[in-house]
């Protein structure tokens, strides 16, 4: 078994995590709208931690703040908001998935074309991105930024047409892979998905004023009304004369991705119809009935493992404690001058429930595993707390395959799935048993019967390999990756 670095006390159970992609957010007609977005930024934090940025347009001209770090260190004071006047706005939160973290790389990002300004802010990852980028700089385009963002707004800036938002389709033409972009114009608020549907975009309406947001969970936090999901393949036009709808590419069978419900989205949002919570909750119920295990307490990995971990607790009859404990007020960064305090800033976010694990037999669920890393020390936090034994249950399949749509996954060398059978994986950890909830699982705790290989219900590329889309950037990458799928593991 792989040694574990030794513990003392607490521990940081963020630090081998699949990383957020990003959220995005967009108002028309509200005589506060970049309140309005700061705010619905605000429930969208969860989907990116790196920056946040918000661009208005007040009728003649365009105004932007852009800043790294979360959005209530920067978007909280009065003194911001006046510095964004007008009545459309759109705004983001970022988790770099490609481009550095830095400062111009942060969206919204904003051009101005021949035919107006355009504001893009953009959730998901373009497959295509660097093969496009590459071509525009040979063609003379000088870009800005290192994100593939903004081959949407170069793109734009090439085509001949007269209308900004024909401009915009045709860019929509070119790219390949997930996105979900809000747009603003001189006149218009855009939203467009890609033709899978990939990544999430709601539309809502407060005030008579439509929005347009990655998750209902940011409409919920402003009072607003939720209307609809915006269709795979959908672009929808919104200005003074109401909202217009558009299918400009080929229609596709619907797949958005199965993390949304997994992990990403906010438990309290509604994704295509169906509640993440609930969803999560079934997932663990159908662990549940797949590896259950003779033990006598259920403990969730906080916070992304707690409504899997009910839906465990309740199908094996087993008591539901918080046995790991969160820190909320440690914030996301501080002066950190040395390696010891760094390590002690690290243990200050978790810690075990000393009198919840001790001389017990201990279940502990998880949403995924990435490298492990992590998971080895939850397991020895859990031993040093005086646990008996530890059951590992993971209410997801292996992830054996990196993602190129949008999530922040390592080389597939690096993930523990891919490189370990389940009792190799277990030894690493040091739990007592690891389980796994099978790919039928996760489907029949969608609601389907089964998996269908022939027309997909969602992508679940990190599970079994099939990726849905070209990967014209990634060819090679992907090919060399191609190997066997680990048998279903629970």
């Amino acid at each position: 078994m792989t040694a574990a670095p030794p513990l003392s006390g607490d521990v940081d159970l963020d630090a081998d995590r699949l990383r957020e992609e990003c959220g995005v957010f967009g108002i028309f007609g509200h005589p506060h709208a970049a309140a309005i977005v700061a705010l619905g930024l605000h429930a969208l934090q969860h989907r990116g931690q790196e920056a946040a940025g918000i661009v208005a347009y007040d009728g003649q001209r365009f105004h932007s703040e852009r800043r790294q770090g979360l959005v209530g260190d920067h978007f909280s004071s009065a003194s911001v908001i006046d510095r964004l006047p007008g009545s459309a706005a759109v705004g983001h939160v970022r988790y770099s998935t490609t481009g550095e973290t830095a400062l111009r790389n942060v969206q919204p990002l904003f051009a101005e074309l021949e035919a107006g300004g355009l504001a893009v802010a953009h959730n998901g990852n373009l497959t295509n991105g660097l093969t496009l980028r590459r071509e525009l700089i040979r063609g003379g385009a000088i870009c800005q930024s290192t994100t593939d963002t903004e081959v949407v707004l170069l793109l734009a800036a090439r085509s001949r047409r007269s209308k900004i938002v024909d401009r915009f389709v045709e860019a929509l033409a070119e790219i390949e892979g997930a996105y979900a972009l809000v747009a603003l114009t001189n006149k218009k608020l855009i939203g467009a998905r890609d033709p899978l549907g990939i990544r999430p975009l709601v539309l809502g309406e407060l005030d008579g004023c439509p929005i347009l947001a990655s998750e209902t969970c940011a409409l919920d936090i402003i009072g607003a009304k939720f209307i609809r999901d915006v269709e795979n393949g959908e672009v929808v036009v919104i200005d003074a004369d109401g909202v217009k709808s558009f299918f400009p590419l080929p229609r596709q069978p619907a797949r958005p991705c199965i993390f949304e419900y997994i992990y990403f989205a906010r438990p309290d949002s509604i994704v295509h119809g169906r509640s993440v919570y609930d969803s999560r909750k079934a997932m663990g119920a159908e662990l549940a009935r797949e590896a259950p295990a003779e033990a006598d307490v259920v403990v969730p990995v906080p916070d992304s493992g707690v409504p899997a971990a009910i839906g465990y607790a309740r199908e094996c009859g087993l008591p539901f404690e918080l046995g790991i404990i969160r820190n909320h007020y440690v914030g996301r960064t501080f002066i950190q001058p040395t390696q010891s305090i760094r390590e002690l800033g690290v243990r200050m976010k978790h810690s075990p429930n000393r009198a919840v694990v001790a001389g017990k037999r201990v279940v502990l669920l998880d949403d995924s595993i990435v490298r492990g890393t992590t998971s080895v020390k939850i397991v020895q936090m859990m031993r040093e707390a005086g646990a008996r034994e530890v059951h590992f249950r993971i209410s997801s399949p292996p992830i054996a395959y990196p993602d190129f749509y949008g999530i922040d996954t390592p080389e597939r060398d690096k993930l523990l799935a891919a490189r370990m059978d389940l009792e190799a994986m277990r030894t690493f950890m040091g739990a007592d048993s690891l389980a796994f909830l099978s790919i039928s699982g996760i489907y029949r705790a969608m609601g389907f019967a089964q998996r269908d290989p022939r027309q997909p219900q969602f992508t679940d590329h990190c599970f079994t390999g099939d990726y849905p889309t070209r990967l014209l950037d990634h060819d090679g990458e992907r090919s060399a990756q191609r190997l066997p799928l680990l048998a279903e593991a629970g």
